[in-house]
């Protein structure tokens, strides 16, 4: 990521948000009381998701602690723990590598072909995610709509057809939450991963070894997490969005991504996490495309735990289908939990288990969508 100017105002402005929710109403004053009253509140339904089962898997990971500080005491305070999540992410991200960006001027959109459908314009656009490198996205909002609209941004998971599958245009319905969310009101952007070439066909082994071959200094994690962050640049500049209100949402390998977005950017409101494989045990983690080996170096003590607990306080829902994530990540959601507590109860972070595999169940969908609705 660049260190800009902006980025450090966007930090420093998110983190006194964050000190604010924590405050009795009665210390505030104007302005940061009316805030402090119109945070949504953690509904009940995911607080019954915190509920920790009676027996774990045997294969759950070792997890180093989160509330320690360098000098090994208990970190208890809000400050502290913002101390040490400036350094995780200091450690992942020389770890990932960094990939130059200019969050204040985005990539314009070029409309390759526009139609309308179930009160939504759908636009498939253009852009280029580094410079001289093209890529596609579709970006659907209601037709009709007052004031700023909330966005999602959207990342599909491996299929060759990409981001058809959220536009609508391919694959089961229950994955369309780019076109889902629009009919619901909001602007949706999906982004396609780098892996893909072209926007029907994945071809991710050569994809990844250009990459790797042209940013040597980089983890193909890097690629995803800088794409990601220049999908939110650019909903965030739209003049129809109230980038105040942005969350993300991604299944299977969109899953991954949605987890790097809202642990290295506070501009993320609230996430959605389907079967990714939470832990890097979990899943393919080691291929070249995200970790590659530091996935599995005995001598890398991190997990994903660490980035989990850096969304804080921001909502989080991880879903499981026991199948890349299951009951064993219950340690991992467990520790963040701790560190979301620092900023008030109930803490807004969650693993939904539908126990349907790797799949999303149509059921589950309301789930996503109560919790969209109240949390962005």
């Amino acid at each position: 990521m660049t260190k800009s100017i902006s980025r450090r105002e966007l930090l420093a402005s998110a983190a006194a948000a964050s000190s604010l929710a924590a405050l009795p109403a009665h210390v505030l004053l104007g302005e940061e009381k009316a805030v402090a009253a119109n945070r949504p509140q953690v509904p009940d339904w995911i607080v019954a998701l915190q509920a920790f089962p009676e027996k774990l898997p045997d294969d759950v990971p070792p997890l180093v602690p989160l509330l320690v500080d360098g000098s090994g005491a208990k970190i208890t305070t809000r400050e502290g723990w913002e101390t040490k999540r400036a350094t995780y992410r200091a450690d992942w991200q020389k770890r990932l590598g960094t990939i130059a960006r200019n969050p204040a001027n985005p990539p314009k959109l070029t409309v390759l072909k526009e139609d309308r459908i179930d009160g939504c314009v759908r636009q498939h656009v253009s852009y280029e995610s580094e410079p001289g490198f093209a890529t596609e996205a579709y970006w659907i909002r209601p037709e009709k709509y007052v004031g700023k609209l909330p966005a999602v941004v959207v990342f599909h998971s491996t299929v060759d057809h990409s981001i058809s599958q959220p536009a609508g245009l391919a694959g089961p319905e229950e994955k369309w939450f780019g076109l889902r969310y629009a009919k619901q009101g909001f602007a949706t952007f999906s982004p396609r991963n780098f892996l893909w070439p072209t926007s029907d066909k994945i071809d991710a082994k050569n994809q990844a070894e250009k990459f790797l071959s042209r940013k040597p200094d980089c983890l193909g994690m890097e690629k995803m997490l800088h794409d990601a962050l220049v999908a939110v640049d650019i909903v965030s500049a739209r003049a129809e969005v109230d980038p105040q209100r942005i969350g993300a949402i991604g299944h299977s390998l969109g899953a991954k991504e949605v987890l790097y977005l809202a642990a290295f950017d506070d501009r993320v409101r609230a996430t959605i996490s389907s079967e990714g494989g939470i832990g890097k045990s979990f899943s393919n983690w080691e291929a070249p495309w995200y970790l590659g080996p530091l996935a599995k170096d005995e001598q890398f003590h991190h997990d994903h735990h660490e980035l989990l607990a850096c969304v804080a306080p921001r909502p989080f829902l991880l879903v499981a289908g026991e199948s890349a994530d299951s009951d064993r990540g219950w340690p991992l959601v467990d520790k963040a939990r701790e560190v979301y507590e620092l900023y008030g109860k109930p803490a807004a972070v969650a693993q939904l288990n539908h126990r349907g595999g790797h799949a999303v169940p149509l059921e589950v969908l309301p789930k996503f969508d109560e919790f969209l609705r109240t949390f962005v």
